[in-house]
């Protein structure tokens, strides 16, 4: 099974919640590998500390047991100990007889000239069998294991002192041995713990990518809730997010109705005041009329602005740009055939756009009829999405371009503002780039005016992107 880090957070930030669960399990495994380690290494060297002791011991009593006291007084031995290492100089294995007074000692051939330095043993306590064992320096710089013992020989008038001592390298290269193969052990346990870890986290954290994914399905239009089946740990969590969902498609929908509702409670009188004005001609009819004409164009204008601010806040909207924009430029082109105006289309299939398609088609129409108006002979629409973020969202670019005079900079401003017109013989009321600006604005975007090389108005819409291409 191949990991991918980078999947589970472990590449990223140190604010991931695997790299937390991860990191933090690796922290105490390790310890605790470290010390199962130590503990492990002590019991060894306990072991084998008491296994070379016991060693010793047995030695020392079979030196105990052939050594005797002849006629004349004196100490010897009667046969040889069962190892051949007491033979050879300086071969790391001694003994040593030695009466307490001022007396010949006796000593193993290995020894040569050398004695074994009973001094180093202060500190040493005996047991109950008169042994005391400690470490002591031996010929070679050889550090060597000693076990004494003081025993009265039959017919012999002084303690004797028996000491066995054996070098203390072949005890270390075992436990460096043993400490290697528990240190690649608890190494190798620690990777596997690792892998197992990981595993763990990437399956354990599968349902957040799952709901993750859901979010992004919500998010891009293409469902209005989470589906799927969650663990227990966030199924419910996952039902207040629905339930979250649907309450905000309900409060959206009271909101639509309530908007239709004012729309519908407010013409009507306007309409009749409008009649009623137009039916009695004067300066004083005229003006209820045009206040009249004013105020419907403000409710019609504001009720949108509503419905717009609604619409841009509601989630799942997902609206296709290809078919909207093709649909569009062949309107137009229809529209201003005897001007010999044609509209070229460039825009990618899969493009998606988080909105409603009547904002879509009014954002893209009003741009579209306003190159048409100003163009000589082409428009160009191109639509593609950016690779940078805007406002931490993948966003798209839709730009219309023509070639007619274009717009000075200077005025690029009064022509995004509300009822501002540069030219009043074009027909128009003024509201149409100030119209796509605030739908923009809703949806969390802008409108750019810059000069474009075709050398007319180039006009660069940013708007939020939808699908899972993009989004």
């Amino acid at each position: 099974m191949r990991l991918d880090l980078s999947r589970i957070g472990l590449t990223g930030s140190t604010d991931s919640l695997a790299f937390r669960l991860v990191a933090g399990a690796a922290l105490w495994s390790s310890i605790a590998l470290l010390a199962g380690g130590i503990l492990l290494s002590s019991i060894f060297r306990q072991s084998v500390e008491r296994s070379f002791d016991a060693r010793l011991d047995v030695l020392l009593g079979s030196l105990i047991a052939t050594t005797d006291v002849n006629d004349k007084g004196e100490i010897t031995r009667t046969r040889n100990l069962n190892e051949t290492r007491f033979d050879f100089a300086y071969s790391g294995w001694y003994w040593q007889i030695a009466p307490i007074a001022e007396r010949l000692a006796l000593r193993s051939r290995s020894l040569f000239d050398q004695t074994i330095d009973l001094g180093s043993a202060k500190g040493a306590t005996r047991d109950i069998s008169g042994a005391r064992v400690f470490d002591a320096p031996g010929p070679d710089d050889q550090k060597l294991r000693v076990i004494e013992r003081r025993v009265m020989l039959p017919g012999y008038d002084v303690p004797v002192s028996f000491a066995v001592a054996g070098d203390t390298a072949e005890m270390e290269a075992d436990i460096q041995s043993f400490n290697s193969t528990v240190f690649m052990a608890m190494a190798a346990l620690g990777l596997g713990i690792l892998v197992a870890l990981l595993i763990q986290v990437k399956f354990g954290l599968r349902p957040l990518e799952g709901l993750r994914r859901s979010l992004a399905s919500i998010r891009s239009g293409r469902a209005t809730r989470l589906e799927g089946k969650f663990p227990t740990e966030i199924a419910p969590m996952v039902e207040e997010i629905n339930s979250l969902l649907e309450g905000n498609r309900e409060v959206l929908e009271r909101a639509r109705t309530h908007v239709g509702n004012l729309a519908h409670a407010l013409k009507t009188p306007l309409s009749v005041l409008t009649n009623e004005a137009r039916s009695n001609p004067g300066e004083f009819g005229d003006q209820v009329a045009r206040s009249a004409i004013h105020m419907r164009e403000q409710i019609d204008h504001h009720l949108a602005r509503a419905r717009m601010a609604a619409s841009a806040n509601v989630f799942g909207a997902h609206t296709p740009v290809h078919g909207p924009l093709t649909r569009l430029g062949r309107a137009l082109e229809r529209i201003y055939a005897e001007g010999g105006i044609k509209v070229e289309i460039d825009c990618p299939e899969d493009l998606g756009f988080r909105g409603e398609a009547q904002d879509l088609e009014e954002m893209a129409g009003n741009l579209l009829d306003n190159a048409c108006k100003w163009a000589r002979s082409r428009v160009v629409l191109t639509a593609r999405p950016l690779a940078e973020l805007r406002r931490g969202r993948s966003a798209i670019s839709i730009t219309v371009e023509d070639d007619g005079p274009g717009v000075p900079e200077a005025s690029r401003k009064a022509a995004l503002r509300r009822g501002g017109r540069l030219d009043e013989t074009k027909p128009g009321s003024g509201l149409g780039l100030s119209i796509v600006t605030e739908i923009a604005e809703l949806y969390g975007g802008e409108l750019l005016l810059e000069d474009s090389p075709m050398g007319g108005l180039k006009a660069e819409l940013i708007l939020p992107a939808s699908s899972d291409r993009y989004a």
